[in-house]
């Protein structure tokens, strides 16, 4: 009787070791721990010591943005510190001797959210976003939705579509795709 009761207790402590939040590889996403530029991303650029610059880019459909006296940069896929990087490097080799640059993102590309939602369309993406709150922004379920999961389409490192189903809770990135399907009954 007594074996029984630590089975029991070690299986219950087991499984509720997994009751955290939504590890990303378990839907298929892999962590992104930093955020990586893409178009529709706005930045702000400061070149410290340089106040004729244009400050604020808008990263075109090709992933780039073009700069004075810097050119055009591609963008898409870096993060914010190698995007300064690159940028300081560009300098470097022309006009400044040591150039100090600060990359910001202002705004973040827009998340889309389609299917049994009120409505379905583009929205300005937000920090820490679930797949719920992204819904409710979209005016709410239909009384046809299916409540216990929704599709999420996501771009992955190498351009490839990742699709994945997740939980109400599971938090969204830029450029993500929601789709809420149809419940049968």
């Amino acid at each position: 009787m007594r074996w029984r009761h630590i089975i029991m207790w070690a299986v219950l402590a087991a499984s509720l070791a997994g009751c955290t939040r939504y590890p990303p590889e378990l839907y298929g996403f892999d962590f992104e721990p930093t955020y990586a530029l893409d178009s529709g991303d706005e930045i702000r650029v400061v070149v410290y010591e340089v106040d004729n610059v244009p400050q604020t880019y808008k990263v075109e459909a090709s992933g780039n943005i073009s700069m004075p006296m810097v050119g055009v940069v591609s963008v898409r896929g870096k993060t914010v510190e190698q995007l300064e990087r690159t940028i300081a490097g560009r300098l470097r080799d022309r006009f400044i001797k040591d150039p100090k640059v600060a990359v910001q993102v202002v705004t973040y590309r827009p998340f889309f959210v389609l299917g049994e939602v009120k409505n379905a369309g583009q929205y300005a993406y937000v920090n820490g976003l679930t797949v719920e709150s992204a819904v409710a922004v979209a005016g709410g379920y239909t009384e046809r939705a299916k409540l216990s999961e929704a599709r999420v389409v996501r771009i992955g490192p190498n351009g490839s579509r990742v699709v994945s189903y997740v939980p109400g809770g599971y938090p969204i990135r830029p450029g993500d795709t929601i789709y809420v399907p149809e419940r049968w009954f």
